[in-house]
């Protein structure tokens, strides 16, 4: 099979990066990337403009590092909140995944970031609160604290909890009121001590 050298000038997925130069099928190169404007053959005169796509990408990996570090610093400090419904019983339903927090860190602190950088082993089943890895970049990661808690409101207690304690409320009152003392059964009374006799005079 003929092989064609070419350099590219776009990012390629599993082939390179701009400014790369690679050797492809020819029918490759020639039917595909070099009509969708991907590559340009290897020539004296384009190897001219190789070294101006080499220095453009250099320039370009030099911000997007300082923009990440400086991103991963501000992310660092930061808490992102999401609501999710719960049972009765606490348990979540559905699942926060790292969508999730994309769209969090989007409606809530207007950064827009790539999904495939947030890095979650599994998606998030259970409230709480977690730190989050983030790979901004080959060289710069950091951890976005993230709590779930949940978005359904407290139950209100319900008649038949509430009325024994009513109750039992109510009870104790009466007794105040009426001055018994709720420690001490109901119709019994301190003994009364009694005084000695007195021994008769001598008269």
């Amino acid at each position: 099979m003929a092989k064609s050298e070419v350099i590219l000038i776009k990012n390629v997925v599993g082939l390179g990066g701009e400014s790369d130069q690679v050797t492809v099928a020819s029918g490759y190169a020639r039917n595909y990337l070099i009509p969708q404007g991907f590559a340009i053959p290897v020539s004296a005169g384009n190897r001219k403009w190789l070294e101006n796509l080499k220095k453009r990408r250099a320039e370009r990996e030099v911000h997007e590092l300082n923009s990440m570090t400086e991103l991963g610093k501000s992310l660092s400090k930061v808490t992102v909140t999401i609501a999710m419904k719960t049972g009765d019983d606490g348990k979540m339903f559905g699942s926060v995944t790292t969508g999730s927090i994309a769209d969090a860190l989007k409606t809530q602190l207007e950064v827009s970031l790539d999904k495939r950088k947030i890095h979650l082993e599994k998606a998030i089943h259970a409230l709480g609160e977690y730190d989050v890895e983030l790979r901004l970049h080959p060289e710069v990661q950091c951890a976005l604290k993230v709590i779930i808690k949940s978005s359904n409101p407290l139950p209100a207690p319900t008649e038949e909890a509430a009325a024994p304690a009513a109750a039992r409320t109510e009870k104790r009152g009466r007794r105040v009121a009426s001055g018994e003392n709720p420690g001490k059964a109901v119709g019994t009374e301190p003994a009364k001590s009694e005084k000695p006799a007195r021994k008769p005079t001598k008269g």
